[in-house]
């Protein structure tokens, strides 16, 4: 299992607006190649957030590159910077019972 984490920088006090737009693109971030989940944290006051996804995949296809990038432009009035896209291994996946 891999992770792909975004980090980003909203515009203050956007959250709301830029939840409903991701809510709405739900069924495109889940059909992502190889996506096995999907979290988003944010913090509304500074704008600041993290989009961390699993994934069975060790590296992105150029097209599924394209698909976040375009994911991502769909958030362009929110955003203050364009992200960009790590990837890790996973080294542990601990969930309560």
């Amino acid at each position: 299992m891999y992770a792909r984490i975004t980090p980003y920088k909203m515009k203050p006090g956007s959250q709301a607006a830029a939840t409903k737009v991701m809510n709405a693109l739900k069924d495109k971030i889940m059909a992502l190649e190889g996506q096995q989940s999907f979290l988003n944290v944010s913090n509304d006051e500074d704008g600041t957030g993290y989009v961390i996804s699993t994934t069975e995949n060790a590296e992105t296809a150029p097209e599924t590159a394209e698909k976040i990038k375009a994911l991502w432009g769909a958030f362009s009035e929110f955003l203050v910077e364009q992200p960009t896209v790590r990837s890790y291994d996973v080294v542990a996946d601990w969930h309560s019972k």
